[in-house]
Formats: structure tokens, sequence, C-alpha cells
């Protein structure tokens, strides 16, 4: 027999931290989008078997790609790009996978904003287009303030001004010179103070090789609340000392690394030192430039993904008013060629297709019209997924938050 929804979902999350658990429910309640970026298991189970779309290339997918894991980030050289910025679902996959999955998102989005469904089609199409074109080029390229345009470049600049002390005076209180973590139950819950200190040493253990080992000293750990996929699983947010003084603390990301749930037949993995390597060494072949202190550490037996958190860290506003969708269209565009320049970018690494497939690749297009409309087919599961999933949220069938923000975490 096969499982219900909710089973599906149940036994998916059924090993997570039931507040921030509770949380993700929420959010997946809110819409089908929020849904989709929930359940990226359900879409990779639910892939058909044997497709033909899985002919397309191998490459180092994001496996959950969809329009709001793209950002604005800092790379390692001090510069700030747009790039893509979720890979834990990553893994080596035919790239119909991330395509198809970033087409869902599209159909999705542009329902809720009430956009006919013809402009939807021609939205796709000239995703695909672009995607098309930029592999033909042959040249992985990059998004920084230089060589963006439109919305991208608009964000790019309105971010730039960001500053450390803004990120610090919206996520911590200041007592004099100190700083200490705002348990606000949006961004930061409260933790356990013997998993505090067990986090400070990690910390410490973790970059005592650092050129500066005194910028990690930790000051104060709480648990991070963000994204959606991920809520429920152990993640942190760590005030240290940075720069010193009372604006020149660093806030880092410590979150676990759990394994992918997507696992296509017949193409070997390499094997990673634990999932956070698998995570991190990805994320280092696709993007650009990786964000600065981005590397993989070991907490017991668990393996997390540490890296800055930055004041210039944003999103792309895609709400689409009539005046804008020309604009929305050229967003699209750009997440299209930043995804074309990761599998170029990442090509010939173990498995991976050669740039000669891709370039061979961009000049077919006999893809693109089968993969726009089993994008448009699962965007109709995910509705019914989502009307089913929301009756069973209000029958209480996954419980509440109580006590939201106020539960700390003890030893586990």
């Amino acid at each position: 027999m096969t499982p219900s929804l909710i089973t599906r979902i149940r036994r998916f999350n059924q090993d997570r931290e039931p507040e921030r658990l509770g949380i993700k429910y929420a959010t997946m309640r809110r819409d089908p989008f929020a849904f989709f970026r929930g359940t990226a298991h359900l879409f990779h189970a639910d892939w058909p078997k044997h497709s033909p779309l899985d002919s397309t290339p191998l490459t180092w997918v994001s496996g959950d790609l969809h329009l709001e894991n793209f950002g604005s980030f800092k790379g390692s050289n001090g510069l700030a790009y747009f790039d893509l910025n979720d890979f834990d679902e990553a893994t080596l996959a035919p790239a119909s996978r991330d395509l198809v999955r970033f087409g869902v998102s599209i159909v999705l989005a542009t329902r809720a904003m009430r956009l006919p469904a013809a402009e939807t089609r021609s939205f796709i199409s000239q995703v695909h287009l672009a995607y098309t074109h930029a592999l033909r080029v042959g040249k992985a390229m990059w998004v920084e303030r230089a060589t963006a345009r439109g919305l991208v470049k608009q964000l790019l600049r309105a971010v730039k001004d960001r500053t450390r002390a803004d990120l610090l005076d919206r996520r911590t209180i200041r007592t004099g010179d100190r700083r200490r973590l705002k348990i606000d139950g949006v961004h930061a819950l409260a933790l356990a103070p013997d998993r505090k200190a067990a986090l400070a040493r990690v910390v410490k253990r973790a970059t005592v090789c650092q050129a500066d080992p005194v910028f990690f000293r930790v000051i104060d750990v709480a648990r991070r609340v963000a994204g959606t996929g991920s809520l429920g699983l152990r993640r942190y947010t760590v005030l240290v000392n940075g720069h010193g003084g009372r604006n020149g603390n660093a806030l880092l990301d410590i979150k676990e690394a759990a394994p992918s749930s997507l696992m296509p037949d017949g193409v070997r993995q390499p094997e990673w030192s634990s999932q956070a390597d698998r995570v991190v060494s990805i994320q280092r072949r696709v993007q650009a430039v990786s964000p600065a202190l981005l590397h993989a550490v070991r907490i017991g037996h668990r393996s997390y993904i540490l890296r800055e958190l930055q004041p210039i860290e944003d999103r792309l506003a895609l709400d689409a008013p009539n005046e804008k969708r020309r604009r929305l269209c050229a967003a699209l565009q750009v997440m299209a060629e930043v995804i074309s320049s990761g599998h170029l970018r990442s090509s010939s690494r173990e498995g991976s297709a050669t740039a000669d497939e891709w370039i061979a690749f961009g000049h077919d297009r006999g893809w693109s019209r089968p993969m726009s409309e089993y994008a448009h087919h699962y965007a109709d599961i995910v509705e019914a997924y989502w009307r089913e999933f929301a009756q069973a949220y209000d029958d209480r069938a996954f419980g509440a938050i109580e006590g939201k923000g106020q539960r700390v975490e003890g030893r586990g």
C-alpha cells in the first residue's frame, strides 16, 4: 500500500526538533510555493522511473532549485555576488532534476501572482533559451555589481551599504560594550547552557588553525530559525569576538547537514567524508566564489556547515506588478545563466559532463517542451498536496507550536 501524503511528510521529518519542525509546518501551510520549498523529498520521490528526461547530462545539481534559493552574498574575496546559495540536497544527477524543479517554482510563483498561464509558459521558454544560449557560449560567467543587470543589479546595489554593525543591531542586544544574541522566536531560540559550552568548544577546535583564532572566540550561541526545508535540523547562530569592540563582533551560522533526498538510480556518488563535506565540496565547485569562512565541521557524530552570516545576504523581491513583468523575465534569465554557469564550472568532476557535452546540450532544444509540460503537471500535484496538507494541519494532525521561543534545547 502506498503511504499517504501525511505519512510521507511525517516520516521524512520524524527525527527533527519539535519546536522548529512546528515552525516549518506552519510555514508550509501558507501557500503551495512555501509547501514546495519544504518538500523537496516529495518531488524526488515522485519523479517518474525511467523518465526520458533523465537522459540530460549529469551535473552537480542543487537538488532543491527554486526561485528563493538564489541570492546575494559576499565571497571569500570580499566582492558581492548573486548566485545559487543552497546546496543541502546537492548531488550528482541529471540536469533535468534542477531544471524541472526550477520550472515548477516559476509556475507556482506566477500562479500566486495571478499571471496568465500563457505568460508563465513564455517565462519558462525564455528561461530555457537563456540557459541554452549560455551553454553554447561554453564559458562560465559570474554575477556581481559590475556585470549584473535589472532587478539583480538593483539588489546588489541595495545591499552594498549594509554593514556588520547593522546586522548585529538587528540580531543582538547590547549592554554597554558587550552583546548577546536576541532571543526573539523569529530568528533565534534559546539554547541550554551546556549546549552553548559544547558549541563554543567545537568552534574553537574547528578554527584553531585560522590565521586569527581570536576572531572566533565565542560570546553567545542560540538555535537559529531560517529557511524552510531544513527547519527542524540542528542549526545555531554563534556570536563571536570578530575584530573586537562593540561593532566588531561577527555572527556565524552552523547548520547540520543531512543526507540528500535525491539519490538518482544508476548514478555513482563520490565517497564523501561526511554530509557536510558533500555540501561544501559541491558548493565550491558550482559557485563562482563561495562565501567567506565556508567549511565543514563535526560535532559528535554529526557534521555541520559553518559559514559567516553576512549583512548583504538577501533575495530578489519577485512580486511582479504589471509594470515590472518585463524586469521579472530578465531576472529569471539571469538565474538561468547562473544555473548554466554552475554546470559548466563544475564540469568533468567525478562523473559530471564535460564542457563539450554541455555545449552540445545547449544546441538541443528538444527537451524544453517536455520539461515545461512536466513542470506544469507537477505544479498541479503540489497544489493538490498543499490542499490536503492544509486541511490536515488545520485539523491539528501536525500538532501546534507551544511556547514559541521559550523552550531550550538540552543534550542530544
